[in-house]
């Protein structure tokens, strides 16, 4: 760490942050007029602190749930309905039918339904028409929309504890465009407790039907959207984006509110030591995290594409910081290109070399499809060999902590500890990016995982389809990527020039690895294999003969736009280097 770092670091208090942390811990986040509440919260501190800011405040689509129950026997069971499921206040009725989770894929996203079911997925639509679905897992987007396609009436989904999570159903991302409203929810989806749901399994066994009831508030609704931004004194039009949600459920304190926190005492430390910047720092906080599917993040990516897509340098996600027991970053989101600038931040802040997980299709990461290099989402857990001892099963946020998405999630969920390491991991990581004279992607770590990741899917594929042409120009792009980042590292291309490729490399080959959609499109919320193009590879193999011809002109049509996208970012390169 240099000294001029080691200065900034040492402005960071907890006063600021801790403060926000225990006021967001009184405020309930989720019902339209209080997100914005809780934006006029951070706005009045912004103003106290004098940090430039502006603030927008779009109409974006929200679904709040309000309330929902099962009713069997005569009797009502306490449930929470996600956000975007179909409201059903006068009860659906009809049998129903349990099938077993694959509980290692409780928080999966995958829209495979062999992998979702203990006992597999044969006749679905059989077994589901006209009947309730009864399974275990959280009522995500990918098993809503199987039962939805099954024919099913509704889903109920069993959470793993004694309480019940909050969440969403909808694969779509963001406020709908017109050609997304059919994938909008049609059926009522239902989370209830653990308790509960062992005793609605034994009805399905007798075969008993149940009537489902939800009510949720859906409609356009305006909310407010504070972003920070900080000139850097060199090149003030490129930045850095460092975001997160500031709405919640219920009073969230580690999912968000140590997260807001942390941006807060960011922007104060930043603003303050603006002089280290060379390039901008944007920060800000979205709304319609929860109830709108990423709707804020999204209307922002929306709305200034062409300036993120000219200028952002990278996205730098915010979400559960500061949470108890979260001593461990074995579970750090982090694409392969940001790997060695992550890596050296929380080694020298944390003493920890973290291991790492791919980027998901969740949070507020709304930028994949524009081509922003991308760490952090989740940053510090609670270590595995705790989190057993605890016997907590794993979720998505708050540390780890199962509090997350519960009225648990209160101010103990919080660590002051903890919160001033995440704290300064975040202030370095991004005052690194925002200073280095020449940005710290390494494409090369990127080639290296396309080739592990074609090798794999040839492997896979065997001799049932040829990835030869993309192995090879997988191996040219890490050829030239070896000359231009040798050429960087020996001072032989002026700072502005590289900087220039490496922005426009993220434009090519973020997408290639992270998007099924056109650039400027959201894809849905289920997973994103790597290079989604050739994913089709891991199955073909095993496919029957009638489906054998359409998969492999699918492959044929993805190889093609692999080969295209490579090519163009070996263009790049050599314009670069010429």
């Amino acid at each position: 760490m240099t000294p001029n770092e080691e200065s900034v670091l040492s402005t960071i208090s907890l006063e600021e942050p801790w403060s926000l942390v225990e006021t967001f811990s009184t405020m309930h986040r989720w019902m339209p007029d209080d997100v914005n509440k809780g934006a006029d919260e951070i706005i009045a501190r912004l103003r106290r602190l004098a940090i430039p800011h502006t603030v927008h405040e779009p109409e974006i689509y929200l679904s709040v749930p309000l309330s929902a129950s099962v009713e069997v026997d005569g009797q009502s069971v306490r449930a929470k309905p996600p956000s975007m499921s179909l409201p059903v206040p006068d009860g659906v009725t009809g049998e129903l039918v349990y099938l077993g989770a694959n509980v290692k894929n409780l928080r999966n996203y995958t829209r495979n339904a062999a992998d979702l079911f203990a006992g597999g997925a044969d006749n679905l639509a059989d077994r589901l028409k006209g009947r309730i679905l009864l399974t275990e897992g959280f009522g995500n987007p990918a098993l809503t929309s199987i039962a939805e396609e099954a024919g099913a009436l509704g889903l109920i989904v069993i959470n793993p504890g004694k309480n019940i999570h909050w969440g969403t159903c909808t694969t779509i991302w963001g406020t709908p465009g017109l050609d997304d409203l059919s994938r909008k929810p049609k059926i009522p989806v239902l989370a209830v407790n653990n308790p509960d749901g062992k005793m609605l399994i034994e009805r399905a066994a007798a075969g008993q039907a149940v009537t489902v009831r939800s009510e949720l508030l859906e409609g356009w609704f305006a909310q407010k959207i504070p972003v920070v931004q900080i000139d850097g004194a060199e090149d003030p039009d490129r930045f850095v984006l460092v975001h997160g949600h500031y709405d919640s459920w219920d009073v969230g304190v580690g999912d968000n509110a140590t997260g807001d926190a942390t941006m807060l005492e960011l922007a104060r430390v930043l603003h303050e030591n603006r002089g280290e910047l060379r390039r901008s720092v944007r920060i800000a906080w979205w709304p319609g995290h929860s109830t709108g599917r990423y709707a804020g993040s999204t209307w922002y990516a929306d709305t200034f594409a062409m300036d993120i897509e000219d200028n952002c340098v990278a996205s730098v996600n915010c979400d559960s910081p500061g949470c108890r027991w979260a001593t461990s970053y074995h579970k750090t989101t982090c694409m392969a290109e940001m790997k060695t600038h992550v890596t050296s931040v929380i080694e020298e802040i944390a003493g920890q070399t973290p291991d790492w997980i791919r980027p998901k299709r969740a949070g507020d990461h709304s930028f994949y499809n524009i081509g922003l290099p991308t760490y952090f989402s989740l940053s510090s857990t609670m270590p595995d060999d705790l989190r057993a001892e605890k016997g907590y099963y794993e979720v998505s946020g708050c540390g780890g902590n199962i509090a997350w998405h519960t009225e648990d999630d209160k101010l103990e969920i919080a660590d002051r500890d903890v919160l001033l390491t995440d704290i300064r991991i975040y202030t370095l990581a991004v005052l690194r990016h925002a200073a280095a004279p020449v940005l710290p992607m390494d494409w090369r770590a990127t080639a290296t995982e396309f080739a592990d990741t074609v090798a794999r899917y040839q492997a896979a594929a065997g001799e049932t389809f040829d990835l030869t042409a993309a192995r090879d120009a997988t191996g040219r792009l890490a050829e030239a990527l070896d000359r231009f980042h040798a050429a960087v590292e020996a001072g032989g291309l002026a700072a502005a020039t590289a900087n220039d490729a490496l922005v426009r490399l993220g434009r090519v080959l973020v997408p290639v690895n992270f998007a099924r959609q056109p650039r400027f499109a959201q894809d849905p919320a289920y997973v994103c294999p790597p290079l989604p193009m050739l994913a089709p590879a891991m199955e073909i193999a095993d496919l029957p003969a009638d489906r054998l011809g359409f998969a492999r002109t699918q492959l044929v049509r993805g190889q093609n736009q692999y080969l295209a996208a490579l090519a163009q970012a070996r263009r790049i390169i050599e314009e670069a280097l010429s």
